[in-house]
């Protein structure tokens, strides 16, 4: 290729999307000021990684989370709202299993149940840890999970199947309202408090040494990373290899094609609040763990960045979500390295915007369920 081809190549993607090539642009110059700054000591090497652990935390979290809400999409058509509040509604059922288990004999049931609200018994005081109360945080993840399918079927049931037939503008206002009920109920039970729920100095760690520092990895970051992946390849091994994964991706091609080919849709629909709703409430059970604390709103500040990571990925599709949830969770996280850590999420919202100018569609645009 000579010059003046390779010339007029790239005067040609400038005018035809000048969008990527600004972005291009800017993303080379950031990481040249992130390598020259890492060069010569304005930015410690053990900061980075710091920063980057933290995200990937979190992206799988959000990745996680996004599952279910990209399967829901993808089913029935619609963005649900409430789904921020199914993370914390499995949050606190499972933390009331954790609390009972670990505390039972030690503090009041009732405050128990209700995971120590206003202050009643305390995480640390219980000494809950993956470590230290593994069958307690093992059965709370479950109970996370189950309860949190228990809500999403009866939701349902009672809002979401009456008003089946109606279009998605009708049910996105529907699932807002349910958000609203389901977070002031949250909060008139377990109260507006935010509790600690670990005994953080109990976790062992390691620390994975660096340049000029390290980078603390502790048994709470091990579990999310293995929760989060273990869950996700049992979703890929499901779409790819079982009949009922098969009959997902059909529905989300066609709906009406695969009623008339025999697909039973109404048993789809229900697997689908199962399947998402299950990962869903084991999303905000980890991240609940991991972080130490919770409180009646967790859920609505990470829906935000579900939507986001969903969006990012491309609407509908299961593998987008999990690759959008790591690419907003390492970009809120690295954001800190440029400008204040308190603007770092409006940065992830800002990447998803310029994502989308060059590729509307999302990165993985265009593909479904599977």
């Amino acid at each position: 290729m000579g010059i003046a081809e390779t010339y007029s190549r790239g005067r040609r993607l400038a005018t035809q999307n000048p969008v990527g090539v600004v972005v291009a642009a800017t993303a080379v110059v950031l990481t040249l000021d992130l390598l020259g700054a890492l060069a010569t000591g304005g930015v410690a090497v053990s900061r980075v990684g710091r920063l980057v652990w933290d995200g990937l935390m979190r992206g799988l979290v959000i990745g996680l989370a996004g599952i279910g809400l990209s399967m829901t999409y993808s089913i029935l058509g619609f963005a649900n709202f409430a789904h921020g509040d199914y993370t914390t509604s499995g949050a606190f059922a499972g933390w009331a299993a954790t609390y009972l288990l670990a505390g039972l004999g030690r503090a009041d049931v009732g405050s128990l149940l209700l995971v120590g609200a206003g202050g009643s018994v305390f995480g640390a005081q219980l000494g809950i840890g993956v470590v230290a109360t593994p069958l307690a945080v093992l059965a709370g993840l479950l109970t996370a999970g189950a309860a949190a399918v228990v809500l999403a079927l009866a939701v349902d049931r009672v809002v979401f199947r009456p008003l089946r037939g109606e279009s998605g503008i009708a049910l996105l206002i529907t699932s807002i309202g349910v958000a609203f009920a389901l977070r002031n109920l949250l909060q008139f039970v377990f109260g507006p408090a935010r509790r600690g729920t670990t005994d953080a100095g109990a976790v062992p760690d390691v620390e994975i040494p660096l340049a000029d520092g390290a980078v603390t990895v502790g048994a709470h970051d091990i579990t999310l990373l293995v929760v989060a992946s273990g869950l996700m390849l049992g979703v890929h091994a499901l779409l790819q290899r079982t009949k009922l994964g098969k009959a997902m991706r059909a529905m989300s091609d066609n709906r009406d094609l695969a009623r008339v080919t025999g697909i039973p849709t109404e048993r789809v629909v229900t697997a689908t609040w199962v399947i998402g709703a299950a990962l869903t409430g084991a999303a905000g059970y980890v991240l609940v763990l991991w972080k130490g604390t919770m409180t009646f709103n967790d859920g609505w500040l990470l829906l935000l960045l579900i939507f986001a990571a969903v969006i990012l990925g491309g609407i509908g599709s299961i593998y987008g979500a999990i690759v959008g949830g790591l690419v907003i969770g390492l970009t809120a996280s690295l954001a800190a390295v440029w400008i204040p850590a308190s603007f770092a999420r409006a940065a992830a919202f800002v990447v998803m915007i310029v994502v989308l100018l060059v590729r509307p569609t999302g990165i993985f645009g265009g593909r479904s369920t599977a």
